[in-house]
C-alpha cells in the first residue's frame, strides 16, 4: 500500500454481529441508537461516528474499535 492508494473506512458490524450471535435490533437496544442509524453505519453510508457511539458498540459487542472499523484500499 503506497501513499497514492485511495483508502476508505470499512465497517465490520455485520461480521461482529454474526460472531456474537446478536441481531441489529438487540444491538440497537443495548447501544441506545436507532435501527435506522445503525443500518446507515452497517451499510457503510455513515460520514462520521461519535466516539460515545463507538464505545457503546464496543461495550455491547465486547470488542475493540479496530474490530468495528478497518481501513481498506478503494478498488478502481
Amino acid at each position: 500500500m503506497d501513499s497514492e492508494t485511495e483508502m476508505q473506512i470499512k465497517i465490520n458490524l455485520d461480521l461482529l454481529l454474526v460472531m456474537k450471535k446478536m441481531s441489529l435490533t438487540e444491538l440497537s437496544e443495548k447501544v441506545g441508537v436507532t435501527m435506522a442509524n445503525l443500518s446507515v453505519l452497517k451499510n457503510g453510508k455513515a460520514k462520521a461516528i461519535r466516539f460515545s457511539t463507538l464505545i457503546a458498540i464496543c461495550k455491547a459487542l465486547e470488542c475493540q474499535p479496530g474490530d468495528v472499523l478497518g481501513l481498506e484500499a478503494i478498488d478502481e
